[in-house]
């Protein structure tokens, strides 16, 4: 049963082949066996599991259906779970239990999918490995001594190593696409206001948007259906109708038009994973697309633009984290500036406490028309390069990450080494733009992606290519040794 994907589970539950009831039993079983070796689960929700199982096969009994109905999923531990702790990855939030639901989670169970519990993540979503996190590292399934990205490095290992078929995830700068990348998934980063952020913990409220991780990308339309949608409550919700995207994954790519960056071959990126996606062009052009070479000149400034903007908004964001309203309380405190600053302290680990100063400095009297305000230029600039390449192709494509999966503690030293990995990933955030990853090889038996980045809401298109894609290869169906 855990070797079945989302889609394939929908099939057997609408054919009686098993019980949710059953596939979560198992699954509950599963991470309980294996999890220990990978640390992606921080809160294990048996009970409500279970729930949700035995209501969801009593809604099929009466004659429901849905391809959500019954199946098994997790959240990452920043989506608001009533009653259940929310910890953020944080000491700061460690005893935190939501009284609310986040709109994706609510959504989610309306349509009868199954809670198995709350992946780890790097704290507040702040990492490109997963180790950042108060609970401790997650380990990569295809090697333990590596990690498997961050900061949504928790969902990716826990569905990479079959525990379970799909999980939620988060994108602030790549940390849906990175780890998809780096242990053979398929993951999808919605446009900006696609996904409701109501109930998401902020870390960059410009830049974070939720979507799903999946083995597939027909795995990826069927939750990402269930999370999309307008929400009144968040006022960066999008009002656009939401298309069938599993009904749109058997168009032809005959005609597509692929556009292929110059700047992504540059000197950074590893010649083994430019010849896998030199490979995969290959494969869509025997499918019908056409490939052409295109520019986007700015690109070599995103990363110090996202580095100023990003700390920018999560200074203002984690401001509300004080030792007084919820959260971690120091012991004692002496007088209310003893309180913030000793809770503060100890409630944020170190790469928190460095974003935190960094996007305070950025935003500091003197400093914000020198950082701040050129950091948003350059992201307008971005953008316009991307609207530019649009009028020309209807797909961008190119590495998703420009090496492969590094082992864990080999960038502690070096924090912007890490920080350089997010340069493919970072300019969809910075444009809103909706981007995929999808799997497209090996390099030392470890996975690489292949990223495609499309216009506005046509998160449809990234999908439909990625699954015509996977019908021709089979890179996404390998399965890591032990799992």
């Amino acid at each position: 049963m855990h070797h079945m994907t989302l889609a394939e589970i929908a099939r057997g539950l609408a054919d009686k082949q098993f019980s949710s009831e059953e596939l979560t039993k198992v699954l509950l079983a599963r991470i309980a066996q294996l999890d220990p070796q990978l640390n992606s689960f921080i809160s294990l929700t048996e009970e409500l599991a279970l729930n949700q199982a035995a209501a969801a096969d009593a809604r099929r009994a009466k004659g429901e259906s849905g391809a959500l109905l019954g199946a098994p999923i997790a959240h990452k531990d920043l989506f608001c779970t009533q009653g259940i702790r929310t910890s953020c990855g944080s000491k700061m939030l460690d005893n935190f239990k939501a009284p609310y639901d986040a709109t994706v989670v609510a959504k989610l169970a309306a349509a009868g999918a199954v809670t198995l519990g709350k992946t780890n993540m790097d704290e507040f979503a702040m990492g490109s490995a997963n180790e950042s996190s108060y609970y401790g590292a997650v380990k990569n399934p295809w090697n333990l001594e590596h990690v498997p990205g961050g900061s949504s490095g928790g969902s990716a290992a826990a569905v990479a190593a079959r525990l379970l078929p799909a999980a939620t995830a988060t994108d602030t700068g790549g940390s849906i696409r990175q780890p998809a990348a780096f242990t053979n998934l398929t993951g999808l980063k919605p446009t900006y206001g696609r996904v409701s952020r109501w109930g998401m913990i902020a870390y960059a409220s410009s830049l974070d948007q939720g979507g799903p991780l999946a083995r597939t990308a027909e795995d990826c339309a069927i939750l990402l259906q269930g999370m999309a949608g307008f929400d009144p409550n968040d006022s960066t919700s999008i009002d656009e109708p939401v298309p069938d995207y599993s009904a749109n994954l058997n168009g032809s790519l005959q005609g597509l038009r692929i556009g292929v960056p110059k700047e992504y071959f540059s000197a950074g990126l590893d010649p083994r994973i430019a010849e896998l996606i030199h490979d995969s062009v290959k494969t869509l052009e025997k499918l019908g697309a056409v490939v052409k070479q295109i520019s986007l000149p700015n690109m070599q400034h995103a990363i110090p633009a996202y580095y100023v903007i990003a700390p920018a908004e999560a200074s203002s964001n984690l401001s509300r984290f004080d030792g007084v309203r919820f959260g971690h309380r120091c012991e004692n405190p002496e007088n209310l500036m003893d309180l913030y600053k000793r809770s503060r302290g100890e409630g944020f680990g170190v790469e928190v406490q460095r974003r935190i100063m960094v996007g305070a400095y950025a935003l500091s009297a003197g400093y914000y028309d020198a950082y701040y305000l050129k950091a948003q230029k350059i992201r307008r600039l971005v953008k316009n390069d991307f609207m530019a390449a649009f009028n020309e192709v209807d797909v961008i494509l190119g590495p998703t990450t420009p090496n492969p999966a590094w082992k864990l503690g080999a960038k502690d030293s070096d924090p912007v080494a890490a920080y350089l990995e997010d340069v493919y990933t970072i300019t969809a955030n910075l444009a809103g733009l909706p981007g995929l990853s999808m799997p497209a090889g090996f390099v030392d038996g470890l996975p690489v992606g292949v990223q495609l980045l499309a216009p506005y809401f046509q998160e449809g298109r990234l999908l439909n290519v990625a699954h015509q894609y996977q019908l021709h290869t089979d890179w996404h169906t390998r399965t890591p040794t032990g799992f």
